[in-house]
């Protein structure tokens, strides 16, 4: 438990850099991806054991499957982000999310359509399903969005450039 993760994350992320010229999210060694405000990630050496960061005022209880104070695709972004900052299961939040906007995606209003579309293209990014992507950012691209929700957007997943196809900046 660390009070402050951003700065181990950073740490990492450029020692990674320095030894690979990239950072590594998938294989060994690896890095979980970091959202700004998020409160763990963690490191995977070369041998697979797991080092992960928590910071020490980190909430002790989660309600997997979303908090049962939201509902619809708000409830559905509350699991995914659990599954993904907490359980390291970019799987099973790829699914959630997949699922949860083809049922919810409708009656969701705009800005939480466009979390979970900019959720799931940086998730088909990372587990190498590249070819779902442009699906997704057309639609992105075309929801109507404040300038204020974009950048929400952008600030909402932790590679923020792999929306710019579909969510430039103005």
């Amino acid at each position: 438990m660390v009070d402050a993760v951003a700065p181990y994350h950073a740490a990492f992320v450029a020692g990674m850099r320095g030894t690979y010229g990239k950072v590594l999210s998938r294989g060994l060694p690896r890095i979980t991806r970091y959202r700004p405000g998020a409160s763990r990630f963690s490191v995977v050496d070369p041998s697979g054991n797991i080092i992960t960061f928590i910071r020490r005022d980190e909430p002790t209880e989660l309600e997997y499957g979303g908090s049962k104070e939201l509902a619809g695709l708000a409830r559905v972004l509350d699991n995914a982000r659990i599954l993904r900052e907490f359980k390291s299961d970019d799987q099973a939040a790829f699914r959630a999310l997949n699922s949860g906007l083809r049922r919810h995606g409708d009656a969701a209003p705009a800005v939480e359509q466009a979390l979970a579309l900019a959720a799931l293209i940086e998730l088909s990014t990372a587990l190498g399903k590249v070819e779902l992507v442009p699906a997704w950012g057309d639609r992105l691209r075309a929801l109507p969005l404040t300038a204020e929700e974009r950048d929400q957007i952008r600030h909402s997943i932790a590679t923020p450039d792999t929306l710019t196809p579909w969510l430039p900046h103005p």
